[in-house]
């Protein structure tokens, strides 16, 4: 006899039969054919490597984009400030005196 049945009479006695239902996975899933289910997940993660693929592309070639415009944006600006110090050298020679708002320059 448990003698446990009498201080705690919600734990079953251990000769009683397990009755809770037996699950057949044979039938549930069968791997030789994945369920329909799992293939649409599976054609999901491949349209969305893809996608990745061809967003990944996108970025890499806007970086080089990027890239290319701020060494345009350097090399103009380098020689931007290496004609305005000619143009300063210029003034300078001929007694020009400079003024930054003259005829909007």
């Amino acid at each position: 006899m448990n003698s446990y049945v009498n201080f705690y009479p919600f734990v079953q006695p251990y000769h009683q039969p397990y009755t809770q239902q037996q699950f057949d996975y044979t039938q549930q899933f069968d791997h030789r054919q994945p369920p329909q289910q799992l293939r649409a997940l599976e054609r999901r993660v491949t349209e969305l490597e893809q996608r990745n693929n061809e967003l990944t592309r996108t970025v890499n070639r806007l970086n080089r984009e990027v890239n290319q415009l701020q060494e345009t944006v350097e090399r103009h600006s380098r020689r931007l400030n290496r004609l305005n110090q000619r143009l300063r050298a210029v003034e300078n020679r001929l007694g020009v005196p400079f003024s930054p708002v003259e005829d909007g320059f």
